[in-house]
């Protein structure tokens, strides 16, 4: 019979290379994930890792097991978590992704209800930004993510697979130094912005910003990346350029030196709170979604 911690041993492995490296990420010993590799080869009747040097290789039937391993392990999560709420428990327990302006505007929010609300629910937070947040949600290594996509999204933003839960629209902004001929301006069209240098953000932003451009008739010149919001607004106050910045991202960073501009037209990325179906019906899970909408909508 295949066991769950089996399984977890084995995408460890897998990952890693190695027993060693798989048993400093599990916190155990390299001979109790030797052991474990050993009962799960005799539990599937086949071998599932060969030695190439001082690395491990899957096996055909070790990367099946891992590619399923994804899927059985958050159906698990799910049971374990349904049971403890019909037991009466009152636990629970979710891992979330977001990424940084979620994480700085609409998760502490969140998670501050859900804390009054449901003190025995623990709650674990680490920053990706989407595809990756998706990604980790489809791999089992979280159980809700907080995400965005842009207007018109490619076929890489579908999320038919996945139940998902609006919660707003954020529209994006012009961020100009104080004192520039455009600072006092009602709206601004992304042309006027053609001979300016720009401040990009991450390359997903980036990209979009590259896209809105190239609509207005001009391909910015991107003088400074930086995945950090704060940055960007640093580097426009100091009248290194101009940007344009989701209004969330606004939120939590005081705009010293710059001003906000209402650009036209209006761009907006849809945010979403997303999560697997197995565990859609998880009450930890269900709690932290609620909330979520909940800090949207304030």
């Amino acid at each position: 019979m295949i066991e769950a911690r089996h399984l977890r041993v084995l995408r460890a492995v897998a990952a890693t290379g190695s027993f060693s490296a798989a048993a400093r990420e599990l916190g155990c010993t390299q001979p109790a994930v030797s052991q474990q590799m050993k009962a799960l080869e005799h539990s599937t009747g086949t071998p599932l890792l060969i030695r190439t040097g001082r690395e491990m290789r899957l096996t055909q039937a070790g990367e099946a097991l891992v590619r399923h391993a994804a899927g059985i392990l958050a159906g698990l999560t799910a049971a374990e978590e349904e049971v403890a709420a019909i037991a009466g428990l009152r636990a629970g327990r979710v891992r979330l992704v977001s990424f940084p302006s979620g994480s700085s505007t609409l998760v502490p929010t969140a998670l501050a209800a859900l804390r009054a609300a449901h003190p025995g629910t623990r709650v674990s937070l680490v920053e990706a930004e989407p595809p990756r947040s998706v990604e980790m949600l489809r791999e089992g290594d979280c159980d809700v993510a907080l995400a965005f996509r842009y207007e018109g999204a490619s076929a890489a933003d579908d999320w038919s697979d996945l139940v998902v839960r609006p919660l707003l629209a954020d529209r994006l902004v012009g961020l100009v130094p104080e004192g520039h001929r455009l600072a006092d301006a009602a709206t601004v069209a992304m042309g006027d912005f053609a001979d300016e240098p720009w401040i990009a953000g991450c390359p997903r932003c980036r990209k979009q910003l590259v896209e809105v451009c190239e609509g207005a008739g001009f391909v910015p010149r991107i003088d400074f990346a930086t995945d950090d919001y704060p940055a960007v607004i640093g580097l426009v106050g100091a009248g290194l350029g101009v940007a344009v910045l989701p209004e969330l991202a606004l939120e939590s960073v005081r705009p010293k030196g710059a001003r906000a501009v209402t650009v036209e037209p209006a761009v907006r990325r849809e945010i979403v709170a997303l999560t697997l179906p197995d565990l859609a019906q998880v009450p930890a899970v269900v709690a932290t979604l609620d909330r979520l909408a909940g800090a949207a909508a304030r």
